[in-house]
């Protein structure tokens, strides 16, 4: 069992009040450009930019600090067609045999589709796995926690981070998503949860006109 050494907290930093207020009306002003686009330039993309991005993610609370995260970084022409490929047949049964109407009606004002070009157009495809065990080198199995929230907040602080670098991204999460460890060779205890496409926005690209629910909405102070 893995016993932890306690230090002080050193590189925490305090904020007058107004400097903290200062930074926190910019921060959701900042977050509240970000949207999601599905039609991507083939620009590049630094590789170092992605990879600081990645690492942000990477501080991200979890299950008892198990981490139970791992990022695929796909760039390579031949693998994103595979990934494609892949998708788009999960995405047509989706669309033609497993969704719900309620849930097709839900989609229909965003005029998604099976077809996803994105996922060649774009520099890099993020595709995020959570470790539902690890293995230790002796095969043995070491159960994580909390994996679908941790996970998630990671993800969260990656598309915030891809933001941040002046970036846009898409979630995507076709499914099941198990082409994905075959096409990336992930071993059976990580499943895929989500791919993030990542780059720059095609030029001229048009968004949905949607609008976020009310802060009124979203909140309750007791």
């Amino acid at each position: 069992m893995i016993r932890y050494k306690f230090v002080p907290l050193s590189d925490y930093r305090e904020y007058p009040p107004e400097e903290m207020l200062r930074r926190s009306a910019g921060f959701h002003r900042d977050m509240e450009r970000r949207r999601s686009v599905r039609a991507f330039s083939a620009r590049p993309v630094s590789r170092e930019v992605i990879d600081n991005c990645i690492a942000a993610a990477g501080t991200a609370p979890s299950g008892a600090n198990r981490q139970p995260w791992h990022f695929v970084v796909v760039s390579d022409a031949e693998a994103k067609k595979r990934i494609r490929k892949g998708a788009e047949a999960e995405e047509r049964e989706f669309y033609a045999r497993r969704a719900p109407e309620p849930w097709l009606g839900a989609l229909e004002p965003l005029g998604t589709d099976a077809r996803k070009p994105f996922l060649e157009t774009a520099p890099y495809l993020i595709v995020i796995f959570a470790e539902h065990f690890a293995r230790g080198s002796g095969g043995d199995k070491t159960r994580n926690y909390y994996v679908t929230e941790s996970v998630g907040i990671a993800s969260g602080l990656l598309i915030a981070a891809v933001h941040h670098a002046g970036l846009v991204s898409l979630t995507h999460t076709p499914s099941p998503m198990r082409f994905l460890n075959e096409i990336l060779g992930r071993p059976a205890n990580e499943r895929p949860y989500m791919i993030l496409v990542v780059g720059y926005p095609e030029e001229d690209v048009v968004v949905p006109d949607i609008s976020r629910k009310p802060f009124d909405e979203i909140v309750t102070h007791v």
